[in-house]
């Protein structure tokens, strides 16, 4: 019997299991089979509903099950619920929610098609559509290069990984060190462990696409004892109201949190969020793992290596670009070059690649760039010069507002107490290059005059503020001089803490007094009415420029007769 429209139209389920999608007829039948067979570990996903036209009593022995037409009422379903739920044949293709999360799930699949398929296209084509870095994104931890300190050969996080024991962890490090390339193999991992992952973005996620992950992740768990590890990139970009919505769920272990931030999570990351995560600091990479990575995205692209004084020929190493219509060679001085520029961001090096890969071969598709004595082009050349052209000048970490904003002004401080000028300037420089406002650096020497040269050079302070005027009234760039001119003097200047320590020995009287502090002695009191001067305000005192020779006299209260401050205080 041919099925009918109604059954052909009737919304299909997606099993949480093997992620196929069938009538939901027959939703609770193919579950029984799929869990006891394991087919979520042995069969793929299907990426499109199949419906049959076979009658029900004609299928194969090794048919699957959702090639049966449609019988029955439909049978309401928990995963047809919200954004998890099933789609119609006439849906397209199209998915939002937890099917859009659940795409992300192969993110490797996707890559190591894109790497394949490099083998067999001309070069150009190798360099359309995607980013290099991200067709080149390796998909196993033996293909990880770099951060060898957290994830080295018997390291906890590498054996916690292989294992395929994933704790809730937030990747903290520069642009470009790996983060999100270490997600991306641990879902490949999990994917091979029948472990959901499913990746959100905080830059682009509400607190609406959290809670629908959360809650498919609680059914996962109580039907089918299947974990969800969850991927918030920029992770700091949530506030702290959303963050909390992790809270309890990571506590009671619904999810595992992988979080990734270039920003201090001791700041932008709620306290009882990390105190429930364990923070990865990943550091930018070598100039060796940089160049590493290079190397391995010139022999993907058939481009080929010249050493120093070697000559354009098909003998240099590399196998070359086949389909190229010229040979295309890079020199190695150029690839060690943009590894030292890059400033251990992969990202920037490989787009930096790129891009001088491609400027050249649109030059040599109207003047061949190397001309032989026969007058035949003998290939494309990229040096030194075209990758710095490409880059225009090296990459300045730097956030305003972030971690490296306090270990500059950190740094600059210590130089300038520790007396090394150039280190100062160099410190300045930094923060100022890389954006800094220049009024707050000017705020800090401020403080620095009073902190740290206090009275062993009295006009320090004169110069501080006279520098943080200068700067008020010019701006950047021409202001930059007179932040270089102050921070020099300070550098050159004697220091003296004096000041600062007796100061910070006044507050500690302060704070470790017991009881209620001490009255303002009388004869030390104004008396500016004669209430007050029956009442003895102001009896007794001294006025000091009445007298020739010095007044002996109490200014402190009786309690604290003969302190002083400017001693070094025992603890």
């Amino acid at each position: 019997m041919e099925p009918t429209d109604g059954a052909e139209e009737e919304a299909l389920v997606r099993c949480p299991v093997c992620l196929r999608e069938l009538p939901g007829a027959h939703i609770n039948s193919h579950l029984d089979r799929c869990l006891q067979a394991g087919e979520a570990a042995a069969e793929p996903p299907s990426k499109r509903p199949r419906l049959a036209a076979a009658p029900p009593g004609s299928r194969a022995e090794g048919e699957p099950e959702e090639a049966r037409p449609a019988e029955g009422p439909p049978v309401f379903s928990l995963f047809q619920k919200g954004r998890g739920g099933g789609q119609s044949p006439g849906a397209g293709g199209r998915r939002s929610g937890a099917g859009r999360d659940e795409a992300a799930v192969q993110p490797g699949d996707g890559c190591s098609a894109a790497a394949a398929a490099l083998r067999g296209a001309s070069l150009a084509q190798k360099l359309e559509g995607k980013p290099l870095a991200e067709l080149l994104r390796p998909d196993t931890l033996g293909d990880y290069v770099g951060q060898e300190r957290v994830l080295g050969a018997q390291t906890l996080l590498r054996s916690l990984l292989e294992s395929h024991e994933i704790p809730s962890l937030i990747l903290w490090g520069p642009p470009g060190c790996g983060k999100t390339t270490l997600a991306h193999i641990i879902a490949n991992n999990s994917k091979k462990n029948g472990t959901r992952f499913v990746t959100l973005s905080a830059t682009s996620a509400k607190t609406n696409d959290v809670r629908d992950v959360i809650s498919q992740a609680q059914n996962e768990r109580r039907l089918f004892k299947r974990k969800t590890i969850l991927f918030i990139d920029e992770i700091h970009r949530f506030n702290k109201s959303q963050q909390d919505t992790f809270l309890p769920h990571v506590e009671c272990g619904t999810v595992t949190l992988i979080g990734a931030t270039t920003e201090n999570p001791s700041f932008q990351v709620n306290a009882a969020l990390l105190s429930r995560c364990r923070v990865i600091v990943l550091e930018k990479l070598s100039v060796e793992a940089m160049e590493a990575i290079l190397m391995r995205a010139v022999r993907s692209l058939g481009v080929q290596l010249l050493g120093q004084g070697d000559q354009h020929s098909s003998s240099a190493t590399g196998s070359g670009s086949e389909s190229s219509e010229f040979p295309v060679f890079i020199e190695a001085k150029a690839l060690n070059t943009l590894a030292y520029l890059c400033d251990g961001d992969a990202r920037t090096g490989l787009n930096g690649l790129q891009l001088a890969v491609q400027a050249r071969l649109a030059a040599g598709k109207t003047t061949p760039l190397n001309i032989t004595k026969d007058g035949s082009a003998d290939g494309i050349l990229i040096t030194e010069e075209h990758v710095k052209e490409g880059l225009q000048r090296s990459h300045i970490l730097y956030d305003r507002a972030g971690e490296e904003h306090y270990n500059c002004i950190s740094a600059l401080h210590k130089s300038m107490r520790g007396s090394d000028e150039n280190a100062s300037l160099y410190w300045l420089a930094r923060m100022l290059e890389g954006g800094e406002d220049p009024l707050y650096v000017a705020r800090r020497l401020v403080r620095f005059a009073s902190e740290d040269i206090g009275l062993a050079d009295p006009l320090a302070l004169t110069q501080a503020v006279a520098a943080y005027q200068g700067c008020h009234f010019i701006g950047m760039p021409e202001c930059e001089v007179i932040l270089a001119q102050c921070v020099v003097y300070f550098a050159r200047a004697p220091k003296s803490i004096e000041v600062y320590r007796a100061y910070g020995n006044v507050k500690e009287c302060l704070r470790m007094h017991t009881g209620p502090l001490p009255p303002v002695p009388l004869h030390l009191r104004n008396a500016p009415t004669r209430l007050m001067k029956n009442l003895g305000y102001g009896k007794g005192y001294k006025y000091n420029p009445m007298y020739k020779e010095p007044v002996e006299q109490d200014y402190l209260p009786e309690e604290l007769k003969g302190t002083d401050f400017f001693k070094e205080q025992k603890t």
